[in-house]
This record gives structure tokens, sequence and C-alpha cells, in this order.
């Protein structure tokens, strides 16, 4: 068992128990199966861990697990059972009674979560106030013990910034913090660390396991990264289309895991793209960083930044949370000006503000987002949304209009027919992050920023984006500036490596070099931090770095000369 603690381990009754479940949602006003008749048991102080890739039903099981469906769906037939409770049927002040208190949520998008007029703090405290657990002033001393469990920085002043003044990571930890305001018996994790960089992660899946030890707290841990549910459950069930696959221990599972789904799970992430020849002596990058020092205010954030990227090729930048990857990439589109330094395209300086950059200026450079459920209009059909930019760079109207979005539509792998008039919500996640790389193929870029495009995906759909976006890239001579955490994605598709730290660039060079020793000291950092298929990897990481001495703290040690 990887999570509990002895003394929880005293009190295994049953928490939760799920009967032969059926749920379905509606289209079209039809009604289709989405889980088939799953049974899920789960005691106090264990943690079953859910995979399978999208569609599987694992946010529909884990919502229904709390006796809440979303718009759209509901439960056919089938019980849940929380503690004595019938969730399905129990009256709306029950569950209002219970949600929030006894059960808690972490959901995978903290930006589409939080209110963006109020402060961390007070939506933390929100939910113990009015369950009567502590007083205000109770509660914003535990928000604080919370985020400094969780290696927020500046634990004591962090919670009183909004949503939108902290990274995705730090946005995610203090979600993660707030659910457990109220120290429930139970809390679903739905992808909490998908947005973490890997040494942010390790930080936060050691808090979540000493405080599910502590407090003996159940949790249904839902996840499409195999490497992390190993150190986490005790249990995992493996589900495929609303069916279950198969379920075991952990050490069972990894094992030997016995149904030829579940092997394919284990076995995917092997893309990897044939090394591109080295850049041709005198050639001229598409795009070149130089000596750029940037921040928001009077603050800076990036420090004497350069870089450089060359036709045809792929820049992966990578880092943890707060290393300047994003800022950098704000400085190139030209929405956030440079204090100092210069972006060059094709050898020629960009003006630093995007609204002085002419309109061919701002087509060659294209961004596709992190989270496409926030950057889609859910309003506007898919049409719309990628024939916006065809007729701003391209002029085109009506039926050349509606040809060129058939044409994208095509280029992703997606029917016409099929997608045209859809609504990003009747799409995957995976469907969704198609169209945002047709929204940005509109203009016909030569340069496109890939803002951790596959971090929200399970690793099926995240292999099957790869290989679109490395086919697109040898169709169409795109340029990718890549920036991610995930390590795996480097070796599929960089064939350099730019190393961010605290603002500033500590590494860089092609992609074997840095996967070959020695390393700089934060790059040796990030690859240890990578989660491996063994149950007993963040256990013996933990002890070998000492408690203490994890992720941030581990980089505090890396001396500031040796980030120059």
């Amino acid at each position: 068992m990887t999570v509990a603690s002895p003394a929880a381990s005293g009190n295994r009754g049953v928490l939760l128990e799920v009967r032969d479940l059926w749920i379905e949602g509606r289209a079209d006003e039809t009604w289709t199966p989405i889980v088939n008749g799953v049974d899920l048991t789960l005691r106090r102080g264990e943690v079953l861990g859910l995979i399978g890739e999208s569609g599987a039903g694992k946010t529909t099981l884990g919502l229904a697990a709390m006796g809440h469906t979303r718009d759209g769906v509901r439960i056919k037939s089938g019980s849940v059972v929380f503690d004595g409770i019938d969730m399905v049927n129990a009256p709306a002040s029950e569950k209002r009674r219970i949600l929030g208190r006894r059960i808690a949520y972490v959901a995978q998008s903290a930006a589409a979560s939080f209110n963006p007029a109020h402060r961390l703090i007070d939506q933390h405290i929100e939910a113990p106030v009015r369950h009567g657990v502590s007083s205000a002033k109770e509660s914003r001393v535990d928000g604080v013990d919370l985020h400094r469990r969780l290696r927020l920085p500046n634990p004591d002043e962090i919670g009183f910034r909004y949503p939108h003044q902290v990274s995705g990571g730090q946005l995610q930890r203090a979600m993660t913090a707030m659910a457990m305001s109220c120290h429930p018996d139970l809390i679903v994790f739905d992808e909490p660390t998908t947005a973490l960089d890997v040494t942010t992660q390790i930080e936060v899946l050691a808090a979540i396991r000493d405080i599910v030890e502590q407090s003996g707290t159940a949790a249904i841990y839902i996840t499409h990264d195999l490497a992390v549910v190993a150190q986490m459950a005790d249990t995992i069930k493996v589900l495929l289309r609303g069916d279950e696959v198969e379920e075991a221990t952990t050490r069972e599972m990894l094992a030997a895991p016995r149904e030829d789904y579940t092997k394919s799970l284990w076995a995917v992430r092997g893309f990897k793209r044939p090394l591109k020849p080295a850049v041709r002596a005198g050639e001229t990058p598409v795009i070149r960083l130089h000596g750029v020092t940037a921040g928001y205010g009077p603050v800076p954030v990036l420090f004497n930044v350069g870089f450089e990227m060359h036709p045809g090729r792929t820049v992966a930048v990578v880092g943890e949370s707060g290393s300047g990857k994003s800022t950098a990439a704000r400085v190139i589109t030209g929405l956030l000006p440079p204090l100092r330094g210069r972006v060059e395209f094709d050898g020629e300086p960009l003006p630093p503000d995007y609204r002085k950059r002419g309109k061919d200026q701002l087509r060659q450079t294209q961004m596709i987002h992190q989270m496409a459920d926030t950057s889609l209009n859910p309003r506007k059909p898919i049409s719309e949304i990628i024939g916006r930019p065809v007729r701003f760079y391209s002029g085109l109207t009506g039926t050349a209009k509606r040809r060129r979005v058939d044409e994208l539509l095509e280029q992703i792998e997606l029917d016409p027919a099929v997608f045209r008039d859809r609504l990003p919500p009747e799409l995957s996640g995976g469907q969704k992050q198609r169209v945002g790389i047709a929204r940005a193929l509109a203009a016909d870029p030569k340069f496109v920023i890939c803002d951790e495009v596959t971090s929200a995906l399970d690793q099926i759909v995240a292999e099957g984006i790869l290989k679109l976006l490395a086919r697109l890239q040898d169709d169409l001579g795109l340029t990718y500036m890549f920036i991610t955490h995930d390590l795996a994605t480097v070796r599929a598709m960089a064939d350099e490596v730019v190393v961010m730290k605290d603002g500033r660039v500590v590494e860089r060079g092609p992609k074997d070099d840095m996967f070959t020793p020695p390393h700089h000291p934060y790059t040796d950092l990030l690859l240890s931090s990578v989660p491996e298929m063994d149950p007993d990897w963040l256990t013996g990481l933990l002890e070998a770095r000492g408690r203490d001495n994890i992720g941030d703290a581990a980089v505090d040690k890396i001396s500031g000369a040796e980030l120059q």
C-alpha cells in the first residue's frame, strides 16, 4: 500500500459504495451511455486511482461519487452511498450540507474554477465559514498553513492576490488547499497536477500524501499520468468508454496488467521524431531573443534572456512554474514589451508592442494555448472560431472562407461535415486542442508557440496531438517554440532545449546534450523529478532529498552564480 498510515488503517470501514451505476448524456435529444454499470468501493484512508483515455468516463464517475452530474447528464440507475447516505436520492439540502464539508472536489482547470473578482484567501475561507467548521479568522490562519504545506511561494501573502496574479501551477495548488479547508472525509482529485512542472508536482504529491496519511481522508484520484497514479493510489481502476476494464492493487496492476487495453496504456508514448541535421552555419533564425529583460510593472521577471529558433525546427523551453517560459512567449508575441533587449523575426527587429506591428508581422507568430476550455468561446461554432482569423488575415469571405475552414479542419484530421457547426462544449479535450491548432494555422504563420498543448490530455490523445504537430511542421515548414514541463514531450519533439530558472537561461543546446550527463544542477533536478512507474519512487526520492529539501528547497541550494 502506498499512502495510508498505520493509524488510518485501523479505521477501514467502507466510506463510499457505488453499485451498478449507469450514467447517460444527452445529445440532440437522444440519451447515450457514458458510464455502464460500474461498481466502486472505497474505504476510509484509501486512495483509488481512476485511469483511462479521454472519454472513458473518469470525471463523470468522480462527480457521480459526490451525487452530482453535469448539465445534460443524468444517473439512469444504480446507487451511490456515502457513509450511509444515498447521494442519488438525497434532497438538495442534504447534499449542500455534505458537499464542500465532507466531500471536496479539486478540478483540473483551476483558471476556470476561481472567481477572478475575489482574492484567493476570500474564496478559501468561504466553505469552512459557511459550513460552520471555523471562523473567518481561523480559516485564514489554516489557509496560510495549507499554502505553506503545499509549497506555495510567500504563503503569508499569496492568498491576498487575485487569481490572475499567480501562475497556473500556483493556482492549482491554491485550489487544492481550498478543497482541504474543511478537512473532508473524501476528496475527488481530477487531474490535480496536470498543470504543474515536475519539481512542483513532487511537492504537491508529497503534500497530498501527507494530508491523506495524517487525516485518514479517502480520495479518488483521476489522472491520465500512470507514473503519478502509481505514487498515489492503493488501488487502480481502468475505464474505457464507460466500461470497467479491470481493477487491482497498484502493485499488481503495475507488475502484471491482465487486459490488452491496460497493457496498451502502459506502452503508450513511444513516439519520437527523427533527429534533424544540425543548423547550417550562418542560417538566419526565424526568432531571436537578444538580451531581453522584462517584467510586470517595475519588477523584472526575465533577466538578459537570449536564445534563437531556426526554420523548421522545434525548440523546447522547459523549467518550473514561474521560471519565465510563458513570459518569454508574451514578449515574442508583443503582449509584454521588454524593458531592455529586442526580438528579431527573420533577422529584423520586431516592434516590442503588438499594437505597433503590421498585419503580416502579427500573422507570422501564432500561439496554441494550454487550456482549450478557456481559450475557445463556448458560444461560437467551430466554423466561426476558425473562420475569424481566416477572414482577418486572408480577407476571405463567403464560400471561399468556408472552403478554407474546411481545409483547416481536414488538416487537423476532423471531418468538416461533423465538426463545422459544433460548439466547443460538444467536443472532447483532444478535439478542442485540434481546433486550437487549426485557429493558429488559419493565419498561415511561420512560427507557432505551443504553450503546454498536451498537458491537459491523456497520454493516448497527447501522442496523437504530437504526431499531428510533427506532420504539420513537415508539411508546412513551421518553426515551433514548445513551452512544456513534460520531459517526455521534449524527448518526442525537440531539436534543441532551453532550460529556464528564475527568469534566466541556465542551459541550452541540442536535445541529446540535455539528456546526456553531465548536466547543469538545475537540469539534473528536473530530470530526477520525472515520476517513474514504480510505487516506491516518490518515497525513495523524498528520503534521498530529505522531506524538507524537495522541489523549490532543493533548487534554492543552487547558487546564484550557477544560474548565470
